[in-house]
C-alpha cells in the first residue's frame, strides 16, 4: 500500500508555507498526505497578519480520525504555539504509539525572535522532543537549548550533544550550518555527526524552505531509509524546488515543490 505521512502544522492561506506546502511536498515524493490543522493563518508572501487557533478539542478530534482510519508511517509537527495545543499532540502521539516523527522546532525564529513562550518550550522539549526522530533547530534555537555560544563546528557538535542528553533527542540537524562553517549543515545522529554541504547556489530569497525540508525528510523515513539518507535527500530536493522558485507574489520567492516532475 502507498505510504502515508500526516503533517500536524497550521494553515497557511498564501500557501507558500505551512500545511500547504507540506501537502505539496508531500504528494511531490508520491505518497498520501493527511494533515490536522493547528492554526489557521491569514498571510502571504509578504508576511503573517492573522492568526486563529484550533481548539484542543477540534485538534484532538482531527489526530483520532487520522490515527483510527488512515495511520501515518511517518508524522511532521510543524507550527504548533500553544502549550495546551502541544500537550494534545504529545498525548495523542504516545497513546497511538507513532514511529518517525519528525519536529521542525519553531522556538526561536532565525533573526532570534522567540516564538512561543516559557511554558510552551518546555512542553515541547520535554515531551515532543523525546518522541521526535529529528528536530531542526536553528543555530540561534541550538544556542538556546544547549545554553552555549555556537561559533565554530566544535561548538555545534558540543551543543547537539548537550541537546540529546538533555532532553532525550537522538537525531539533530542544524539547518543553519553554512552561517558557521563551509562544510555545511550538520546532522547528530546517536553520537555521530555527518556533514551535508550546501550546494553553492546563490541564496534566493525563498520561502518555506523549513517546512518543506521537515516534510521531505518525513517523507523518506516513512519511505524506510536511514536518517542520514533522509536528511540528505530532503536537502537536494529542497535546493531544487529553491532553485526553481516561482515569481509569485510581491514577498519571497515560493518554493516549486513540483520541480521534480518538470523534466
Amino acid at each position: 500500500a502507498m505510504k502515508t505521512v500526516l503533517t500536524i502544522a497550521g494553515s497557511d492561506c498564501g500557501g507558500a508555507g505551512g500545511i500547504q506546502s507540506d501537502i505539496k511536498t508531500i504528494t511531490a515524493h508520491r505518497l498520501y498526505a493527511t494533515s490536522a490543522i493547528t492554526a489557521m493563518t491569514a498571510q502571504n508572501t509578504t508576511g503573517v497578519y492573522d492568526i486563529q487557533e484550533s481548539t484542543t478539542k477540534f485538534l484532538g478530534r482531527q489526530l483520532d480520525c487520522i490515527f483510527e482510519d488512515i495511520y501515518p508511517d511517518a508524522v511532521k509537527i510543524g507550527m504548533v504555539s500553544n502549550e495546551e495545543l502541544i500537550e494534545v499532540i504529545a498525548d495523542k502521539l504516545k497513546q497511538y504509539k507513532v514511529a518517525n516523527i519528525v519536529l521542525d522546532t519553531s522556538i526561536v525564529s532565525s533573526s532570534g525572535r522567540r516564538m512561543v513562550g516559557n511554558k510552551s518550550e518546555m512542553i515541547i522539549t520535554n515531551e515532543l522532543f523525546p518522541l521526535a526522530s529529528l528536530i531542526l533547530p536553528s543555530i540561534s534555537e541550538a544556542e538556546s537549548l544547549s545554553g552555549i555560544k555556537i561559533d565554530s563546528i566544535e561548538d555545534m557538535g558540543a551543543a547537539a550533544g548537550i541537546i540529546s542528553q538533555k532532553y532525550g533527542v537522538k537525531g539533530i540537524f542544524f539547518r543553519e550550518g553554512h552561517k558557521i562553517t563551509e562544510k555545511g549543515d550538520m546532522l547528530f545522529d546517536d553520537g555521530k555527526i555527518f556533514w551535508l554541504p550546501d550546494s553553492c547556489e546563490a541564496e534566493k530569497r525563498t520561502l518555506g524552505k523549513g517546512c518543506a525540508l521537515s516534510a521531505s525528510a518525513a517523507c523518506h523515513l516513512a519511505m524506510g531509509d536511514s536518517l542520514y539518507e533522509s536528511v540528505k535527500e530532503a536537502k537536494t530536493y529542497v535546493n531544487g524546488a529553491a532553485m526553481s522558485c516561482l515569481e509569485l507574489g510581491k514577498g519571497r520567492n515560493p518554493l516549486n515543490q513540483t520541480f521534480i516532475f518538470d523534466n
